[in-house]
């Protein structure tokens, strides 16, 4: 194990797993969180042991995650959690709460949550915060507003944070998103016409990243110390991504 250790939330995500594999890559100890009330738990538990993880179960209280973090001590907490409009509808189809599964619920409250929890540790680890491309103070997009609420309390708050505004995220998910991925391939190609035409700076912002090279690109911000009280946006996450 590494001497550094890190606390992943939303580890079994595109983008979560790719960082636990990356931290492990660059010899620090990956603390993979897996929601205790996950049909896949040990699916996912013997996946990351398998890869050299530890695996953490803590439930969604802000209580219990304090008293985790405080345990395990990490220099770093990845915050990669989002639900999708999908997500609650299948929840509402199978007679449950929709409203868990909502931007307000999870892409602010369990971050949000996440965030005090760190910041209660003593001197707080970095927060590495997932954020996304567009984010505006006053949109009327609820995906959006939600991120703009954590980057907004991060830059109040005392944590060291480093926060990512990557564009379209593509790779292998356990759920299937077809309009990302037809989104992430027409832009890709609009994009391709503007780097030809001088515009590589516009094509390196907007154009899509794999969640393993955005992982490797996490890990990289995590891990340097020039990069706290930052914004990243899809260039610097492409460059250190694919090096």
């Amino acid at each position: 194990m590494g001497t550094l250790r890190a606390f992943v939330a939303g580890a079994t995500g595109l983008t979560g797993k790719a960082v636990v594999r990356h931290l492990l890559a660059r010899d620090v100890d990956a603390v993979a969180h897996v929601r205790p009330d996950s049909s896949r738990f040990e699916a996912h538990a013997k996946a990351f042991r398998d890869l050299g993880a530890r695996v953490d179960a803590t439930p969604w209280s802000e209580a219990a995650m304090t008293e985790s973090l405080s345990d395990h001590g990490p220099a770093v907490v990845f915050a990669l959690l989002g639900t999708t409009r999908k997500r609650a509808r299948e929840v509402a189809a199978s007679g449950g709460d929709p409203d868990g599964e909502s931007y307000e619920a999870v892409d602010y409250g369990l971050t949000a949550l996440l965030r005090r929890a760190a910041e209660a540790c003593g001197a707080g680890p970095r927060f590495v915060y997932l954020s996304s491309m567009g984010v505006t103070e006053g949109t009327s997009n609820r995906y959006l507003a939600a991120r703009a609420r954590i980057e907004r309390e991060l830059r109040e708050g005392s944590l060291p944070y480093v926060i990512a505004r990557p564009s379209f995220i593509t790779g292998d998910r356990e759920e299937r998103r077809p309009g990302e991925a037809f989104g992430a391939a027409v832009a890709n190609a609009a994009l391709s016409v503007v780097g030809a035409l001088g515009g590589a700076d516009t094509r390196d912002r907007y154009r899509s990243i794999t969640g393993d090279a955005l992982g490797r690109a996490l890990v990289d911000l995590a891990l340097d110390p020039d990069a706290a009280g930052r914004v990243f946006s899809g260039e610097d996450l492409y460059r250190r991504g694919n090096p």
